[in-house]
């Protein structure tokens, strides 16, 4: 008998104090009060109540009403071959960007591979940008033409000469690795990761670019080093 009486009491006491606490966090009217902190500028409310930040590109030195941009994360595509893909289209003009990116997926034309070139064939496509070790990346520029193509809607949009778009700052950063296993012969377990990666991109509008003056002659015999003849080469192809 004692032990309900002292139970009733507690429950009691618990509701009294919910409801001291609800009284505080209300106003005059009824309604809760509302909270004096700002919202962050750079943050916004998703309907569920999570606060996501706005996004930043890398490249803040980029005014963005004369550029047009567009990003992916979490893109399940292969980091290594989309990083050297990528690389290969900086500083292109958006046509041949785009161009090239097709050339890549029908192998008309490839991609070199300079930094993960680990284990990596050669072939003799890779000449005409002055390395050995090259592929083709098929799903990279895949991953890669539909974010140029959401570029340009950004940039008509903009009302940007699309004519007129290179392709200004690109980007690929490693997104959190996927880690799954596979199971093999006589009771083995091998893990089976993904490398999944984020891209971003900016377009911006070309400058004219003035002709040298015909007089300047060039000095003949001069030798270059084969980082020189490279430097020339991946700039002819830019700027086709």
């Amino acid at each position: 008998m004692f032990l309900s009486a002292g139970r009733a009491c507690g429950r009691q006491e618990r509701k009294a104090h919910y409801n001291e606490r609800a009284s505080r966090s209300q106003d005059s009217s009824g309604r809760p009060k509302q909270s004096d902190k700002t919202s962050h500028p750079t943050s916004r409310t998703t309907p569920l109540g999570n606060r996501i930040k706005m996004v930043r590109y890398a490249a803040q030195d980029i005014p963005a009403a004369k550029s047009a941009r567009a990003r992916g994360s979490y893109l399940r595509v292969s980091f290594k071959n989309t990083r050297e893909t990528a690389q290969a289209i900086n500083g292109m003009k958006l046509q041949r960007a785009l161009t090239f990116l097709e050339n890549v997926k029908t192998k008309t034309e490839v991609v070199p591979f300079r930094r993960y070139a680990g284990s990596i064939g050669r072939t003799a496509q890779g000449k005409q940008w002055g390395v050995s070790k090259a592929r083709w990346p098929v799903k990279s520029a895949q991953f890669l033409l539909d974010l140029l193509k959401n570029a340009e809607a950004n940039a008509d949009t903009k009302g940007l000469d699309t004519g007129n778009l290179i392709v200004k700052h690109i980007q690929v950063n490693q997104a959190p690795k996927g880690r799954r296993r596979t199971y093999r012969a006589h009771g083995r377990i091998n893990p089976y990761m993904t490398n999944p990666c984020h891209i971003e991109l900016i377009l911006t509008e070309g400058e004219e670019t003035v002709q040298k003056a015909s007089q300047v002659v060039k000095k003949e015999g001069v030798h270059l080093s084969s980082r020189q003849r490279g430097t020339q080469i991946r700039r002819a192809l830019t700027e086709a």
